[in-house]
């Protein structure tokens, strides 16, 4: 396995609580061990996993948001 590497996303529509919930539980569905810090203002996701960067937007998309690289 490979070293884990830290990402940063822009992702749009969070707003709560919840928000923080969802997006961290859809990666950790697929790296139960990554790691994810969500800021709310400035839609910032910062997580460190080593699953590869586009693995992990797909992740976040299919928890309903809207997600870029930073």
């Amino acid at each position: 396995m490979s070293a884990a590497s830290i990402h940063t996303f822009r992702v749009e529509g969070m707003t709560c609580d919840h928000c923080i919930k969802a997006v961290t539980e859809a990666v950790q569905a697929r790296d139960a061990s990554a790691e994810v810090k969500v800021k709310l203002q400035g839609g910032e996701v910062r997580v460190v996993s080593n699953l590869p960067s586009d693995e992990l937007i797909v992740a976040i998309a299919e928890a309903g948001y809207c997600v870029g690289l930073s």
